[in-house]
C-alpha cells in the first residue's frame, strides 16, 4: 500500500492527532478538522518526504509527509504530518496545517 493511501485511510478512520501548534495555525487561518482531513482526501499525491529534525520526533528517521491540497470549498492547505504506531494502532500526527497563500487573497 502507498504512504498517500495509507495516510488517507488513517484520516477516513479518525486516527488522526493534531498538535497545539498544528491547532492554533488552523485557528489563525480559520481552518477547521474537517477542512484539513478534506484536503488530505483529496490529495493527489506527497509534496515531499523530509527526514524530521524537529524535538517531538520519536527517532532520527522519522519521516514527514508534506502533503498540499485543496479542501472541498477550494482552499490550498498545507499539511505536514507523521505516521506514529499507538498500542496497537497507527495514527497520523499532523505537526503543521495552515492555508496556502494564492494570488488573489
Amino acid at each position: 500500500m502507498g504512504t498517500l493511501l495509507r495516510i488517507k485511510r488513517l484520516v477516513l478512520r479518525g486516527c488522526v492527532r493534531f498538535t497545539e501548534q498544528a491547532r492554533d495555525e488552523m485557528d489563525r487561518d480559520g481552518l477547521n478538522a474537517g477542512d484539513v482531513a478534506e484536503s488530505i482526501v483529496n490529495a493527489q499525491s506527497i509534496d515531499k518526504t523530509p527526514r524530521s529534525r524537529g524535538r517531538w520526533r520519536r527517532h532520527a528517521e522519522e519521516k514527514l509527509y508534506v502533503i498540499k491540497s485543496f479542501s472541498y470549498n477550494g482552499t490550498l492547505i498545507y499539511t505536514k504530518g507523521t505516521i506514529v504506531r499507538e498500542e496497537d494502532h497507527e495514527v497520523f500526527y499532523i505537526f503543521v496545517a495552515a492555508k496556502i497563500a494564492t494570488v488573489g487573497n
